[in-house]
């Protein structure tokens, strides 16, 4: 379901403006001047309403995050609940860019990324849209060049047939997966996960949440 247009959508967005990357290139040489230290950084490719990257800078003051949403009006929504919730985090490590993933290979120095999260991306579910998930080799090469040596990409989603076509991916590129479940909930992993907004509806719910976690040789 489309989002309904964001009433002064511009103006809200720009009254966050300090939360806010208003130009990608500002990260091409790195983000010391966006930070202004030089901690290691994680990024969350389609942030919905900010519940996780929220979630995370409280939870890990000692990393900074991007949250990254191409849709303005949602990320307006993500920025609004940042600046609210801004006395909570330690530190000032939390900043938002709106735009399309494929705009952080022009502008994100190569092997500078710590984390790469993919939350509950959109399935795409028709064989003839495969190229656009997030997932797809094309991404995943992407990322590739974008996380350090040791860098790690993290993936949930309820979405079986995405999860599936993910692992086949993974493997296509050479990618190893050091770990993965399809039951993240009953998972040793649990008592450490943040949950988005869309995984804490669906959950309540009964479904269950695959994910993995990637390394890329």
């Amino acid at each position: 379901m489309r989002m309904r247009k964001k009433k002064h959508g511009a103006e809200r967005i720009e009254a966050c403006s300090e939360l806010r990357i208003a130009d990608a290139s500002l990260m091409k040489d790195g983000f010391e001047g966006i930070f202004e230290n030089n901690a290691p950084v994680h990024i969350e490719i389609g942030c919905g309403k900010g519940n996780f990257a929220c979630g995370m800078a409280k939870k890990h003051p000692d990393v900074n995050f991007i949250a990254v949403e191409r849709v303005s009006d949602v990320c307006c929504i993500a920025l609004e609940k940042a600046k609210a919730s801004a006395d909570e985090r330690e530190r000032d490590n939390l900043r938002f860019l709106i735009g399309d993933a494929k705009i952080l290979g022009e502008n994100i120095k190569p092997h500078s990324l710590d984390c790469v999260y993919l939350n509950f991306s959109d399935p795409w579910p028709k064989k003839g849209h495969a190229k656009r998930r997030l997932t797809h080799r094309t991404f995943l090469e992407l990322y590739k060049n974008l996380l350090k040596e040791d860098g790690l990409l993290r993936l949930k989603t309820d979405n079986v047939g995405l999860f599936d076509f993910s692992l086949e991916e993974f493997e296509a590129v050479g990618a190893t997966v050091i770990w993965q479940t399809r039951d993240l909930h009953n998972s040793e992993k649990n008592d450490d996960n943040v949950m988005t907004e869309y995984e804490k509806n669906f959950s309540e719910k009964g479904f269950s949440i695959c994910s993995a976690w990637v390394k890329f040789n």
